[in-house]
């Protein structure tokens, strides 16, 4: 496949996959959406974060590409985080498509941005539970709130099941699950031809964020994406499309380099822990102090999930003190 650049310039044609880089108002800059033609209409991957400046493009896009929107005839997401979920129910309402994610990911959708938002709520409580301040509560539930609009409307689901086979353009794939980077997270696979559309659970350059969410989902979310990554890098894969940065063809290698970064940053935490801390001390002392909320959500809570593996393996205790969960060396 090769990567030759067509108009608009958000637009790389590989092969019969077109790469669209849908903005996003964060430091990763875009998210990799893509359209893959077939005789009877276009499968949409990944349609990116409702914002004016999303939408605007996209209808800039289609019109340049000639795509009548009409033609979509189904929306697949690999899960259900906001810079991936957010537009499928705008492309939904004017499409018809059908719009299929994992049941996981539906549901965890559903807690996030549903009435009341719920996992919200006990997102915050955890956080509070290991150290956040309390002068940083209310600005952090009103950052993760903020997301609702992004997210809106929200689509009717047709649940994808893990290891079914799905069509994308004209060529079946199988959906995998790779839990880790968000439960429910599925990536598809042709061995035919040797491609995977890998969402964000490889990602070359960047590492994938590994988060905990309470709730009961996976409570050992590092461990899901450390052996999901040891399963996906025994795929033969010639290209890899990624949800973000530019795809690649070293899959294998660059999950390998993903097991070592975490392998690094368990032992960095372990480490740091002289004496007991809570989560958000050693994320601070990991991440530094110089992060938005933005960026201190999904530090701390990947801060957790690293915690949580040393604790089940043993090699850190945790316990309370003063009515926070602090970690000491065990």
């Amino acid at each position: 496949m090769s990567g030759q650049t067509s108009a608009p310039s958000v637009v790389t044609r590989h092969g019969d996959v077109l790469q669209v880089k849908v903005p996003l108002p964060f430091p990763l800059r875009w998210v990799n959406s893509y359209l893959i033609r077939g005789r009877s209409g276009w499968t949409l991957i990944d349609p990116g974060l409702r914002t004016a400046n999303a939408e605007a493009q996209w209808d800039a896009t289609l019109a340049e590409l000639g795509i009548d929107i009409q033609t979509i005839e189904r929306i697949v997401l690999t899960h259900h985080h906001p810079d991936h979920y957010g537009l499928a129910g705008w492309f939904q309402q004017r499409s018809g498509a059908p719009v299929l994610l994992s049941r996981t990911g539906l549901e965890q959708a559903r807690l996030l941005w549903g009435d009341g938002q719920p996992l919200t709520e006990q997102l915050l409580e955890l956080f509070r539970q290991h150290g956040l301040p309390q002068e940083l509560r209310e600005p952090m539930r009103e950052h993760m709130g903020g997301f609702v609009p992004s997210v809106s409307p929200q689509p009717e689901v047709t649940v994808l099941e893990a290891g079914e086979t799905i069509r994308l353009g004209d060529d079946e794939y199988v959906s995998i699950l790779t839990p880790g980077h968000a439960a429910g997270h599925l990536c598809f696979y042709r061995a035919e031809t040797e491609v995977l559309f890998c969402g964000d659970h490889v990602l070359p350059q960047i590492s994938p964020n590994v988060s905990y969410l309470p709730g009961g989902i996976d409570e050992n979310p590092l461990a899901s994406y450390l052996g999901s990554l040891k399963e996906i890098s025994r795929l033969k894969v010639s290209m890899a499309f990624p949800g973000h940065r530019e795809p690649f063809t070293q899959l294998a290698e660059r999950a390998q380099e993903l097991i070592r970064h975490h392998e690094e940053r368990l032992e960095g935490m372990r480490s740091l822990v002289a004496g007991p801390m809570t989560a958000y001390e050693v994320c601070r002392a990991t991440f530094g102090d110089r992060l938005s909320l933005h960026q201190l959500r999904f530090a701390l809570s990947e801060t957790i999930a690293h915690l949580f593996w040393l604790r089940e393996e043993g090699r850190l205790v945790e316990t309370n003190q003063a009515e926070q969960i602090v970690y000491k060396q065990s």
